[in-house]
């Protein structure tokens, strides 16, 4: 267990004229549980990221003091047991650095000097943890968003971390999972804990203490959940944070949908995606729902004409051709699309810059760029990060970012893989109603989505996928010598 220390502390990103997080004192003491919560972009994964020692001194600016058991959490001695902190980062796929299941929880072990003896039983115990579905010579690369999550995971638990560090560790993962990765959580005692998540009402059992951060600096409130909520939960509320009890309203269409603007007939990706068959008409959402790895994402890649179907046939748009084979140009005309992982699709070093390369695209006068622009960074409450590097941003930040190149473009039909991930509860009305409003006129929308207040609030057909097909019940078990 590790107790932590925050003085005045802050932080600025290199090149950035707001502080991310500034003024905050905290002290948390050995074994404590706390929820951290806050608007998007109030510095939540900003402080995680300072306590596990990954903000650099060259990268920005800081101020006031940061400590764990009395020491700056970058001098830590992380090889010692139980020492240093394990964090779990909002995009899990930015920390697997193996090839193979396995190696990637056995990695932080064997640079920690852990005895070979007692690697892959602590490997094997940190995957059956956090319900891994398969053997540990599962190839990283072929993890769905929230298998790479539970992988995460994994590494840091085998670890045994004195500080435990969890950023939205159940965003990505469909409801069985989420629930699994809570009990694992709970089970947990031997850890100093600090979670993130937006899912308030889920994570409350788990922790013991929450500390709500102010977007404009300083703590705003820090105590037991019903002390914190009653006090402050109208204001909290209103602000972004998802108070539990506090209701969202629905925004069903009425209107009978369009005509169909693109169809998959019995469309497959080898090892990917089990043939399925489905069609987005004009002026209705469609929500894409199933465990994880059952191929949503790959369903949406193919149908945003990203990734070419192994089987089947995709047509759309009274064009003869699958979306896979049409001009970029065209596609962006037609087709936009969000990836589950936003900085996947950022290509410049402004956010300005971002939203402006699908209209330049197209061919847009310099001057209706300029408008597109200006109008998605107000309407998606970016405009005071226009200048900022898209990398820079939060997880919420991000992903309105990436919906917002999406709808630069005007296109017929959204795309979107998990468009409401990261945000509170503010933004997440806010993108939830933009979403209706382009429902209403006459816009496509296909969501892949493990949200069901997203389902209940605003799809108009729900289409659930299978089961994954690439489950193996081998056993995490190290067959002989190292797999």
């Amino acid at each position: 267990m590790s107790e932590v220390v925050l003085r005045g502390f802050g932080w600025r990103h290199a090149g950035r004229r707001a502080w991310a997080v500034r003024d905050v004192d905290l002290h948390i003491a050995h074994g404590e549980r706390v929820l951290l919560l806050g608007p998007s972009g109030a510095g939540k994964s900003t402080l995680l990221a300072a306590l596990a020692g990954l903000l650099a001194e060259d990268s920005g600016e800081a101020a006031g003091t940061i400590e764990i058991d009395g020491s700056d959490p970058r001098a830590r001695d992380h090889r010692d047991p139980g020492q240093g902190a394990g964090i779990v980062f909002q995009d899990p796929q930015t920390q697997l650095v193996m090839a193979r299941s396995g190696d990637d929880v056995a990695f932080g072990l064997e640079n920690r000097g852990v005895p070979a003896a007692q690697i892959w039983p602590r490997v094997s115990d940190a995957l059956d943890r956090v319900g891994f579905p398969y053997p540990i010579t599962r190839s990283t690369a072929a993890l769905s968003g929230g298998e790479a999550q539970r992988l995460a995971l994994a590494g840091v638990l085998a670890l045994r971390p004195g500080l435990l560090l969890l950023d939205e560790p159940t965003a990505n993962l469909d409801p069985a999972g989420a629930a699994l990765i809570r009990e694992s959580l709970s089970a947990l005692r031997e850890q100093t804990t600090i979670l993130v998540e937006h899912r308030v009402a889920e994570a409350l059992p788990l922790v013991d203490r929450v500390v709500v951060l102010e977007p404009g600096g300083g703590v705003r409130a820090d105590g037991a959940p019903e002390l914190v909520f009653a006090a402050y939960g109208d204001r909290l509320a209103d602000e972004g944070v998802w108070v539990p009890g506090f209701t969202i309203p629905p925004l069903k269409s009425a209107r009978t949908p369009g005509p169909g603007l693109i169809r998959a007939e019995q469309v497959a990706v080898e090892q990917r995606l089990a043939p399925v068959s489905l069609g987005v008409g004009a002026g209705e959402v469609l929500a894409v729902t199933g465990p994880n790895g059952a191929g949503k994402s790959t369903l949406a890649l193919v149908l945003g004409g990203l990734l070419a179907p192994t089987a089947g046939r995709v047509c759309g748009f009274g064009d003869d051709r699958p979306p896979h084979r049409w001009r970029a140009a065209t596609l962006t005309g037609r087709i936009g699309s969000v990836f589950q992982n936003p900085e996947h699709q950022f290509v410049t070093a402004r956010v300005a810059d971002e939203l402006a390369v699908g209209p330049r695209r197209l061919g847009k006068p310099a001057a209706e760029v300029e408008r597109i622009v200006a109008d998605l960074l107000e309407r998606l409450r970016l405009a005071h990060l226009a200048a900022a590097n898209p990398y820079t941003l939060s997880g919420g930040e991000a992903r309105r970012l990436s919906v917002a190149t999406a709808l630069a473009t005007a296109p017929r039909l959204l795309v979107l893989d998990e468009p409401t991930f990261g945000q509170d509860r503010r933004t997440w009305i806010e993108l939830v109603t933009l979403l209706a409003t382009l429902r209403d006129d006459g816009h496509g929308i296909l969501a892949v989505t493990h949200d069901d207040d997203f389902v209940q609030a605003l799809a108009d057909r729900t289409h659930a996928l299978g089961t994954a097909r690439l489950r193996d019940p081998l056993p995490h078990r190290r067959p002989g010598g190292r797999p």
